[in-house]
Parts: structure tokens; sequence; C-alpha cells
């Protein structure tokens, strides 16, 4: 079901980007269980009711991360998410952002479309400085998200995140304001 216009954070030519709901929780379920495959090893989003309330309960609440949700703006429907962890300000000002796609839309493009929507959002009212993006080397269609909007490759890092049951190693990717033509100020 739509949400009203009021709700939406930002407005692309294809999606909106609104914040999590627990309202959210069946569609969002649902996807995720229809994704595993284009998920898995990569990602592990929530696919229960309950594992859905904590998760969206923490990006409502805790003010060391924002949460979107990248819907189709014709029918509305849940495309994918993108979330900002671990804000740090001060003179930092950066987050590391996490992010998945739900199997009806990947390849479309929508995902690009809500990144570029997310990170105006993220440079702007939100004021930070940088964006990090950490990935596992063989995830070819993160990478190329993150290439395609502009983040730089930074580094390697073995044995960076624990991720489904080992510690793996990951890219790191980042973008800033003056990559962007601009600049923040610390908040």
């Amino acid at each position: 079901m739509p949400h009203p216009e009021s709700r939406y954070l930002a407005v692309g030519p294809r999606v909106v980007l609104r914040p999590f709901t627990p309202q959210d929780g069946p569609e969002f379920t649902e996807r995720a269980r229809e994704s595993r495959d284009l998920h898995r090893p990569w990602l592990f989003p929530p696919d229960s009711d309950e594992a859905y309330a904590d998760y969206a309960g923490r990006l409502i609440t805790d003010p060391d991360r924002a949460g979107f949700l990248v819907c189709e703006k014709d029918g509305g429907a849940l495309a994918g998410f993108i979330n900002i962890n671990n804000i740090v300000r001060g003179g930092f000002q950066c987050g590391a952002l996490g992010y998945g796609a739900f199997a009806h839309a990947a390849g479309r493009g929508l995902m690009r479309e809500g990144l570029e929507l997310v990170i105006g959002y993220a440079f702007g009212p939100l004021g930070l400085h940088r964006l990090e993006i950490n990935v596992q080397p063989g995830n070819a269609a993160s990478i190329a998200l993150a290439r395609g909007a502009g983040f730089r490759l930074e580094g390697f890092s073995p044995d960076m995140l624990y991720v489904d049951g080992a510690w793996r190693d990951h890219e790191r990717w980042a973008l800033t304001t003056e990559m962007r033509g601009g600049a923040a100020q610390p908040r």
C-alpha cells in the first residue's frame, strides 16, 4: 500500500525513499525470503516478523543509524533498502552504508537511483561528510553499485567483518562531499 507523499524523504524519477515503519514487516520479510538466492552469501536481511521488528526498531530509534526503504514510485512496492550505520558525528561526520535489492527489482537500476537519493540526503539533511561501503571482493553487483555512484576504492582489509559464520575480507570504498562538489560542516 503506497504511503502518503509527506512520508517521503526524497523522490526520484522511479523511486522514493521513506523511513522504515513497523507496518512494513510483512512485505519486507516476504521480499527477503523471495530474495535469499540473490542475497546469499553476502547479506542476511530479516525474514521473520520477530527479526524484522528488532532490525527496524534499531533503525527507527538509534541516532547512530538511518534506515531507508527504496520504494517504486508507481505502486509503492519495496525495491530494496539502504541503511547508514555507525554514524559518527564531531570531526568525522561519517557513516557506513549497507544495502540490498529485492529480487524482483534487481538489475532494473532502482537501487542505483535509490543510492543517489540516500547520498543526497546524507550529505544534505543529515550533514554527513563521508560515506563508506565495505564489500566482500566477490560481490560484483555491490561493487558495481558503489563504483557507479562515484565511490573510490580506498583499500583492502583482510578478516574485516564477521559474515555467515566467518571473518571475511572486504574492500573499502568511500565518497566525500568534496568528491561530489560540496562540503559539509561539522554538527
